[in-house]
């Protein structure tokens, strides 16, 4: 039959079967897929995928385990991923270390973050605020400034670790702020914000979901939002734009993808079930509790943003000098 004979009627019908395909043939592979996170169980990235795997495994009427395997700055996770051949059975949360920063902070990864993956889609992006305790006199920027030139030493900030967003976000206000800032590493955002409860260190620039429940309770004061646009659940906290730092703008973000090789209708069809995942109610709820933002879209932008990720912060590690090796 020649395709401009074929009825409107039997064309929809075999376009929907196509487009279903791969989805089917997903769900007829009864083995579990493994979602594998650089982190340990417990934090906001782990948090993330299993809500979001939840909601994907009833689409795709399979398992979807979630398997931690922190350290390295995720590279661990990433050299698993990037060597598996198990296609269409393994995803992987590729963050803003994994593919943005680690290629600047290492002379040598175990894995190329351009070529050993391939992009299914965005999964959230972590919006950053600066926090300080709450006996700290400053209420906004500006007094937080004064604040810092009137200490001869400047001032302490943590962060969950060397490289990591949250480091390299106070780096970037450092350079546009000019203060005599200084850098303690943390192993994570958990004891980083207990010291900052403590008042053992002064600030940082800590993402939502760590530092959310303690400005809510008052044990951690937020000064301002590190994102180009206020928090839904942070209503009244100006964002650093807002308060002179003119298109200041610096988050945590996490994608997912696959090992390359995986068949492109895999992809496509992990993506269609990415979307109705991200847009389902239950994720949409958790991930508003977190004051995270879901980023949906298609591989293609998600290679454009992480592209221009990886170039923009590389540059500031580069000019910072900042080595994990």
């Amino acid at each position: 039959m020649k395709f401009g004979s074929m009825s409107r009627r039997a064309l929809a019908c075999a376009l929907i079967t196509l487009a279903a395909a791969p989805a089917v043939a997903l769900a007829q592979d009864q083995k579990p897929i493994e979602w594998v996170v650089g982190y340990a169980a417990g934090g906001g990235s782990d948090t993330v995928a299993r809500t979001i795997a939840e909601e994907m495994g009833k689409s795709l009427k399979r398992t979807i385990i979630v398997s931690n395997k922190p350290g390295a700055a995720t590279n661990i996770a990433a050299d698993y991923v990037a060597k598996s051949k198990d296609y269409g059975n393994i995803m992987f949360t590729a963050d803003f270390a994994t593919l943005a920063a680690n290629p600047a902070l290492f002379a040598k990864l175990p894995y190329d973050a351009e070529k050993d993956f391939v992009p299914v889609g965005m999964l959230a992006r972590f919006p950053l605020l600066l926090v300080v305790h709450p006996s700290n006199p400053a209420n906004n920027l500006k007094e937080f400034i004064a604040w810092v030139k009137a200490n001869p030493n400047g001032a302490n900030f943590a962060s969950a670790g060397a490289g990591s967003p949250q480091h390299l976000a106070a780096e970037l206000f450092k350079e546009r702020t000019g203060l005599a800032l200084q850098h303690v590493a943390y192993r994570g955002g958990a004891p980083a914000v207990i010291d900052l409860v403590g008042g053992q260190i002064p600030f940082a620039l800590m993402d939502s979901a760590t530092v959310q429940q303690y400005v809510v309770s008052g044990k951690l004061k937020a000064l301002g939002v590190a994102s180009k646009e206020r928090l839904k659940n942070f209503p009244d906290v100006p964002t650093l734009s807002e308060q002179g730092l003119g298109g200041f703008d610096a988050s945590a973000w996490q994608g997912l993808v696959v090992p390359k090789g995986t068949p492109p209708e895999t992809v496509a069809a992990l993506n269609r079930t990415l979307q109705a995942a991200l847009a389902s109610t239950p994720v949409k709820a958790r991930l508003e509790t977190l004051s995270l933002e879901a980023l949906p879209g298609t591989p293609q932008q998600m290679t454009s943003y992480v592209h221009a990720e990886r170039e923009r912060w590389g540059a500031l590690i580069r000019k910072n000098q900042i080595r994990l090796d």
